[in-house]
């Protein structure tokens, strides 16, 4: 090695000197950041949300670093699932398992800890009501739920909600849902004719699992009045959103575990295909659709056609194609698993209370006759089947808790709550509460709301099976619509009791269903 090498060497390796104590001290502040980070995130922050909450008279478990309360959240939902339940028995137990267990121990008003995260759990009817009519500081949460249907409206917050909103609104107006009764009637006669069928192979009486016949049918009628296509074309969607529901048991205790949906497990790489599939499906049907209104086709006026006018009116201001997807997924979703579990519950409950199933009979052939198809206008004269309807979202709604979260800190009443805390309230506890429902609260009695829900409620917030305020669900109409058209069809053709083989068991992956079915005896009324 001559001199020059020697000096050149000597050069480089002063530069590596330098260069090292550098990165070290790049290695150092940045490990110090992210253990503070983790600190703040899994240690004070949640102690300081904790003092907050104790200070003001709040109860709940201590908070446990890391997991929280995750794997008691966990244990009790899947203990809840183990024994089915009578139907004199509580529903709350299975239904909302550690949500109830938390206040039966804590109160009405208490909190718990979903990892890091405070569940705020909030009961009291007045402040139930600021929650809701305060949609701004009130907001939808990150997590959670969000995890799962991070799309369309059920998570869009501020301008951008509002805008999506206005979009929307159209496709839900009474003149337009009263073009959609024909289809509706077309979709259950598919359904009724199948019945028929196979009751009638048995003499007239046939034991069924109505519940996979009526998610079919939902996710027909949605296809088919909101996106104009059959449900076959839609049925991939379907399917696979079934599935990921199911996935959902498993993967909620880590909605709250930073980075575990990055993990590559079997669970969150399936979930992520299922997310992808279902993207695909619904972008290939908007192109088709897209192309053909640009061909000055195919214009027909459901969600789809009004989403995708103003995605090519607009010039920039309407949706963009995949906020049209996004809004189309929830819809396939929303629509079609809320008004399945509706009418199932509502057979089952009609089932096992046979008066008032020979009452709503009654009603609607009165009212339509044996034959007659149902109309919009006579539809919304059926008050018996109006009550039932309301009686059994009150005992059984699709959607059994209601979330929100503050990002700041929140003045609710004479309680201060402390920025990044999430708001549980728990719609099924609120409904079958005694003290605002009076004794018979777990009961099915629909005269309850016989002079309607203002009357039933006295004017108190404490009734929402879909929502209240201004984020109220924009389908409440076209769901109902749907149920009394469906209800009332059945009611026509065939009287239904309880199979002895049915098992009440109630729970919940998003929706509320029946977790071995609805088995139902079918009697054919008139041969």
């Amino acid at each position: 090695m001559n001199l020059s090498q020697i000096k050149l060497f000597l050069n480089h390796q002063s530069s590596l000197m330098e260069v090292k104590p550098l990165i070290f001290g790049i290695l150092i502040t940045t490990s110090v950041i992210l253990i503070w980070k983790a600190m703040k995130l899994f240690w004070l922050n949640p102690k300081k949300i904790e003092r907050c909450l104790r200070k003001q008279g709040i109860k709940g478990n201590p908070y446990k670093p890391f997991l929280g309360d995750i794997k008691e959240l966990v244990k009790l939902t899947k203990n809840s699932m183990l024994k089915p339940i009578n139907f004199s028995d509580d529903t709350l137990p299975r239904i909302l398992a550690f949500v109830h267990h938390t206040i039966q121990i804590h109160g009405k008003n208490c909190f718990a800890w979903v990892g890091p995260t405070p569940w705020l759990i909030v009961s009291d009817v007045d402040k139930i009501k600021e929650i809701f009519a305060n949609y701004e500081d009130f907001r939808k949460p990150d997590q959670a739920m969000s995890k799962i249907v991070s799309v369309g409206l059920f998570t869009k917050e501020g301008d951008i909600w509002a805008k999506h909103r206005a979009i929307i609104n159209p496709a839900f107006r009474m003149d337009k849902l009263k073009n959609v009764c024909g289809t509706m009637h077309e979709s259950c006669s598919i359904m009724m004719n199948s019945w028929e069928e196979i009751a009638i192979s048995k003499d007239g009486t046939s034991e069924i699992d109505v519940w996979p016949f009526l998610e079919n049918l939902s996710g027909d009628l949605i296809s088919r009045a909101a996106f104009g296509s059959s449900y076959q074309q839609g049925k991939i969607i379907f399917d696979l959103q079934r599935e990921y529901m199911e996935l959902a048991l498993s993967l909620q205790a880590t909605f709250y575990i930073p980075g575990w949906s990055y993990i590559p497990t079997k669970t969150n790489r399936r979930a992520k295909e299922i997310i992808r599939q279902i993207r695909e499906t619904l972008t290939r049907m908007i192109e088709s659709r897209k192309a053909e209104m640009e061909e000055g086709g195919n214009t027909k006026d459901d969600l789809l056609g009004i989403l995708l006018e103003s995605n090519m009116s607009e010039k920039g201001r309407g949706l963009t194609t995949y906020e049209v997807a996004q809004e189309c997924q929830l819809f396939y979703l929303a629509g079609s698993e809320t008004t399945s579990s509706l009418l199932a519950w509502t057979l089952i409950l009609l089932s096992k209370h046979p008066i008032w199933q020979d009452r709503a009979r009654a009603e609607v052939l009165q009212e339509f006759g044996k034959d007659g198809e149902p109309t919009f206008d006579g539809l919304n004269r059926l008050k018996t089947v109006t009550m039932i309807l309301n009686e059994v979202l009150r005992l059984y709604p699709p959607g059994y808790m209601l979330m929100r979260k503050v990002y700041t800190d929140v003045q609710l009443k004479e309680l201060l709550i402390p920025a990044g805390t999430e708001i549980v309230v728990p719609l099924c506890v609120v409904h079958q509460d005694s003290s605002l429902w009076g004794e018979d609260s777990k009961d099915f009695n629909p005269d309850r709301f016989a002079e309607g829900i203002s009357e039933a409620t006295k004017g108190q917030p404490i009734y929402f099976p879909f929502s209240m305020g201004p984020r109220i669900c924009i389908g409440k109409n076209f769901a109902l619509l749907e149920a009394k058209l469906v209800l009332t069809m059945i009611l026509q053709r065939f009287s239904f009791e309880l199979s002895p083989s049915y098992t009440h068991a109630p729970y919940a992956i998003m929706i509320t269903k029946p977790q071995y079915g609805a088995n139902l005896v079918l009697s054919k009324l008139y041969s």
